[in-house]
């Protein structure tokens, strides 16, 4: 298993289309993949468990993904992530 810790920094956190675009890439891999916010702990593949766990613009995310593609499936989710899931890149667009 592996694992990589991140801020979420587009404009709405991981909320409807950010989330949608988070799950769309994770369901790419065979790899079991969860996400932690918090307490809070949510299977990467379900649209209603990421919802839940209510992340907002700069919560941390912890990902773990645990499967023989586990580091391509982090890696994508990271530079998903990190260009704003969708959204532009974190900063972009803001007032």
């Amino acid at each position: 298993m592996k694992e990589i810790e991140l801020v979420v920094g587009n404009r709405t956190g991981l909320h409807a289309r950010p989330a949608r675009e988070f799950v769309n890439i994770a369901r790419q891999f065979q790899s079991d993949i969860r996400v932690s916010h918090g307490v809070k702990s949510a299977n990467a593949k379900s649209l209603l468990s990421i919802l839940t766990l209510g992340v907002e613009r700069g919560g941390t995310i912890r990902i773990q993904a645990s499967g023989e593609d586990e580091e391509a499936a982090l890696q994508a989710l990271q530079a998903a992530v990190l260009g704003g899931l969708g959204e532009g890149a974190p900063g972009q667009g803001d007032n």
